[in-house]
């Protein structure tokens, strides 16, 4: 399948901004089942980019921009040849052992009602037990589309009726780890989330010895195929986010984003 992208961050200020720098997570990188066809980020602005990867092995860049800056877009556009792969990742640039995803943060900390779910959903660590309780998050909450709620944790999140992308794969994260199986946050794109979201697509995947990381995506109640572009990956979702940085000068910002995925077989 190829899927095209459309990204859109929109900041306007009350106030000129002296500088800008952000790090961006916001290249997908080849596996065997995505190869990135084009790749372009864009601003409307003199700026500078450098190009690295973090310690979990994304493609970042670095944004400098000059100001004095009332506004700001950035546009990502792009075009990804997706094959299926079961959900099962192959190819990835990996510096970290499995066992370093049972490590939890402040997000995914899951309490006991949160392990007692995980217990009793998945009633195991293997595959089938993983897929029971990916479909167990998707049943107890309805989605909710709009942005999520940043710092959100998962014990917080659990007893809500709603949830983002976002934070039901957090949910599954939290679940996973409390039953002993390693598992991390996953940000990309998806065309089956639906146009004009207010953020990129977001899911998880966990560990499984033998057959390496697996895909699960809570929001859709299946793991990732051909209709999922992976970018970056880290313990939470903020270590995850496509965009992370600072600015320098007084004022408030107003934040705008359209995320646009189509795909095409």
């Amino acid at each position: 399948m190829r899927l095209s992208i459309d990204h859109r961050t929109f900041y306007a200020f009350t106030a000129p901004q002296g500088r800008i720098v952000q790090l961006l997570r916001l290249t997908p990188s080849d596996l065997h089942d995505q190869t990135v066809a084009s790749w372009h980020i864009a601003v409307d602005c003199d700026a500078r980019m450098t190009h690295h990867r973090d310690g979990f092995g994304n493609a970042t860049t670095m944004l400098y921009c000059e100001g004095p800056l009332d506004q700001l877009e950035l546009t990502v556009t792009g075009e990804v040849v997706t094959s299926p792969s079961a959900g099962v990742l192959h190819g990835a640039h990996e510096l970290l052992p499995p066992r370093f995803f049972l490590r939890t943060t402040p997000t995914t900390a899951a309490d006991a009602e949160i392990a007692d779910f995980a217990t009793r959903a998945a009633d195991g660590t293997d595959i089938p037990a993983l897929h029971r309780l990916n479909h167990a998050v998707r049943d107890r909450f309805a989605d909710d589309c709009g942005r999520p709620e940043a710092g959100l944790a998962v014990t917080d999140a659990f007893a809500r009726d709603a949830l983002t992308a976002r934070d039901m794969a957090q949910v599954f994260i939290a679940a996973a780890r409390a039953i002993g199986v390693p598992a991390r946050y996953v940000s990309g794109y998806c065309d089956l989330a639906g146009d004009h979201r207010p953020t990129p697509h977001g899911w998880a995947e966990a560990w499984q010895e033998g057959l390496g990381w697996v895909g699960f995506d809570p929001w859709l109640g299946q793991s990732p195929e051909e209709h999922h572009v992976r970018v970056a990956v880290a313990l939470d979702a903020a270590q995850a986010a496509p965009v992370a940085g600072s600015r320098l000068g007084d004022g408030r910002e107003a934040l705008e984003v359209d995320v646009t995925v189509q795909g095409a077989d």
